[in-house]
């Protein structure tokens, strides 16, 4: 099954979600009455009477669920009641996002898409219904990631806490937190389905054709709206931002239920440690031939490799002897047909790494090892 992605914020902010309920009854085939029925032996009474408290005392345990259900409930509900505080709604314009509260200075963290080019924006926090003003201070679209301030920090305003992605591991039970569909302080959960996933934002639908490495995917429902909020692990930490979720062309782009893709906290927490102190992103930790560069198609106009339009003087690629007009065909062992592809083979890596290029020049195969640079 092809899939491929879509950012998560949740267009016409003001549109009512009209929910229709049914009452559910219940039905007469669906209630049981328990009837104990004593025969006509002559038992006395004292009998009767034990085994009915017997049969009571079965029933009860019976009932009763299993210990660890109700560990489990209570650690649900420490984590919400932890951690939905710290999870707010974001009003740009005519779409709707979620935001995490960064710190008690009234930074707050979202994606970059949920911002869009809205410089002023409305916040409602967890500790008031009215919205709250903020501005924006740094939007990192290449990683779909931005800060914002509030202009008023509201009292018991309160920051999450922020988890360590290399204790990430598949199967961990996550919650994910946000405003799906508007629906502000809902929470849904799953768990930890994959990580080190690398995904390619498109560029449409408010997206910013972000291309992100190490994302962690997880089953968790995330719907429109639950852009920039939270994915949420047990020890009330947070783990992610979820961003993406699936769709599956053979569904009509619909949704494919149960992938939805989150950025990790550790490039989270080192883009805005980074917008914070300094206004912008000074150094994004991500890999780069430093090379401009153009998907070319084969003679079938299929995408064939990543013809290099242009070499920064002195980058990786130039130190490495790549030059304007070779066509890029392999990273280490990726197969590169395109640009994109040419991304998500290095969102992985980190600069200072050495990588082997394959690629073509005047029709002839040749490699070159590559000490990669920064984006």
């Amino acid at each position: 099954m092809e899939i491929s992605p879509r950012p998560l914020s949740r267009g016409t902010a003001r549109r009512r979600l009209r929910l229709r309920l049914r009452r559910l009854l219940p039905s007469a085939a669906g209630v049981c009455a328990a009837v104990l029925i004593g025969g006509c032996t002559g038992t006395p009474g004292p009998e009767r009477t034990e085994a009915s408290s017997w049969q009571r005392m079965e029933s009860s345990t019976r009932a009763a669920p299993p210990s660890s259900v109700n560990e489990l409930q209570t650690d649900y509900e420490t984590v919400i009641k932890n951690v939905l505080p710290s999870v707010v709604q974001i009003e740009a314009g005519n779409s709707l996002g979620s935001g995490i509260v960064y710190d008690s200075k009234g930074h707050v963290i979202t994606n970059a898409h949920v911002v869009g080019e809205g410089r002023s924006f409305l916040v409602t926090v967890a500790t008031g219904e009215e919205p709250l003003t903020a501005k924006l201070v740094s939007s990192y679209p290449e990683q779909d990631l931005a800060v914002i301030k509030l202009e008023r920090v509201p009292a018991g305003l309160r920051p999450a806490t922020f988890g360590d992605s290399s204790k990430v591991a598949v199967g961990q039970i996550v919650l994910a937190m946000g405003s799906p569909l508007g629906l502000s302080s809902s929470v849904t959960q799953g768990i930890v389905s994959g990580i080190g996933r690398t995904v390619s934002e498109s560029a449409t639908g408010g997206g910013t054709g972000a291309t992100i490495g190490n994302m962690v995917q997880t089953s968790a429902a995330i719907n429109p709206g639950n852009s920039g909020g939270a994915l949420v692990n047990l020890d009330s930490e947070v783990i992610g931002i979820p961003t993406l979720a699936a769709t599956d062309p053979e569904l009509g782009e619909g949704a494919a239920p149960g992938i939805g893709f989150a950025i990790p906290v550790s490039m989270v927490t080192t883009v805005a440690d980074q917008i914070i102190q300094n206004g912008k992103v000074t150094h994004s930790g991500r890999a780069a031939l430093e090379i401009t560069a153009r998907t070319v198609l084969d003679d079938s106009y299929q995408p064939a490799g990543a013809a290099v339009v242009e070499v920064v003087k002195g980058g990786a690629a130039d130190k490495a002897g790549l030059r304007a007009g070779d066509i890029i065909t392999k990273v280490g062992s990726s197969e590169i047909t395109s640009i994109t592809g040419l991304a998500e083979a290095l969102a992985s890596d980190e600069p200072g790494e050495k990588v082997v290029v394959g690629y073509v020049r005047d029709g002839e195969e040749r490699t070159a090892e590559v000490t990669l640079g920064e984006v």
